[in-house]
């Protein structure tokens, strides 16, 4: 098909200003039904679509996520007439978090260089000590370990509020407009990541619960407006992490009382990809959770060569 002519795919994991104007009066002219109307409803649920995890000068740049983010932009441009809302979470950081270097010091007076894990007998031991909330932190990665979640991970700073890799990657953004334009409707933005005390990987809850904090349990009004469309295509970054917690969170939510819904979602394979870790497989750890999604409750899995449907 013939995209727009503001789209250029050479431009895609690239900085640059979105010209909302051109694209939004692009959408205007498409000639295209208001969402209001669509029988069908269907929501595209971006992860994490933001620079740092996307440019290949990211500060936590997830290999492949440029050519997965124009897969995504072209499957929005050639469904845009099909698609209902568009919903992005946002990853949002400040430089004091459990999972940063400064949170975590060694008997040396060292902190954690970016990748390293963080176990329940490095904090035993005395070989990481917090630097704040200490009991919460032994606690915390305790937890992390009885609840069967990721082993703790100092991440490179990234996402950060304030700096350029917190925005939409350009390109994107202007996809998004173009849509909210053309359907006369309003994309979901979703802010989550802010709690120091826990990761947040999941759009939709904290790996641990920190109830006293805004946003520190489950997300019940955005899992409730999911719940809503009839279908829901899921891409985003990064497979291993937020765009799995992500499908986590909503099969635990939905299992028991409404599994009917599990079969409306289909992650779009070839618009995520999986952190990169020195040491720990996660695409392969990633790919088992699938599989167990898709045998276990009927999640499907598709690429954006599969029909709409």
């Amino acid at each position: 098909m013939a995209y727009p002519d503001f789209y250029n795919p050479q431009r895609v994991g690239e900085m640059f200003r979105p010209d909302v104007e051109a694209v939004t009066r692009a959408g205007r002219e498409a000639g295209l039904s208001p969402a209001s109307e669509d029988e069908r409803r269907v929501l595209l649920l971006l992860v994490d679509p933001q620079v740092d995890f996307i440019h290949v000068d990211g500060a936590l740049s997830v290999p492949g996520a440029v050519d997965d983010t124009r897969r995504t932009i072209e499957w929005l441009f050639e469904h845009v007439g099909e698609i209902t809302t568009i919903a992005a979470s946002f990853d949002t950081h400040t430089p004091m978090q459990i999972f940063y270097p400064g949170w975590w010091v060694s008997p040396e007076g060292k902190h954690p260089q970016p990748y390293t894990l963080i176990t329940p007998e490095d904090v035993d031991s005395g070989r990481w000590c917090p630097t704040v909330e200490e009991e919460w932190s032994v606690e915390y990665v305790h937890r992390l370990a009885e609840q069967s979640r990721k082993v703790l991970t100092i991440w490179p700073y990234h996402t950060m509020l304030g700096t350029p890799g917190h925005a939409m990657t350009p390109a994107l953004y202007e996809a998004v407009a173009y849509h909210a334009a053309a359907r006369s409707t309003a994309p979901e933005f979703l802010i989550k990541g802010r709690i120091p005390k826990t990761e947040h990987y999941s759009m939709l809850e904290p790996e641990v619960k920190v109830p006293e904090e805004p946003g520190g349990t489950l997300n019940l009004d955005f899992i409730n407006f999911i719940a809503q469309y009839d279908l829901v295509y899921i891409a985003g970054q990064a497979k291993s992490h937020c765009v799995l917690e992500t499908t986590r969170s909503l099969i635990n939510h939905f299992s028991e009382e409404r599994p009917e819904l599990i079969r409306r979602w289909r992650v779009l394979t070839d618009c995520t990809s999986s952190v990169a870790h020195p040491e720990v497989d996660f695409e392969a750890m990633a790919n088992e959770a699938y599989a167990h999604f898709v045998d276990e409750y009927g999640l499907q899995l598709v690429t954006t060569a599969d029909p709409l449907g």
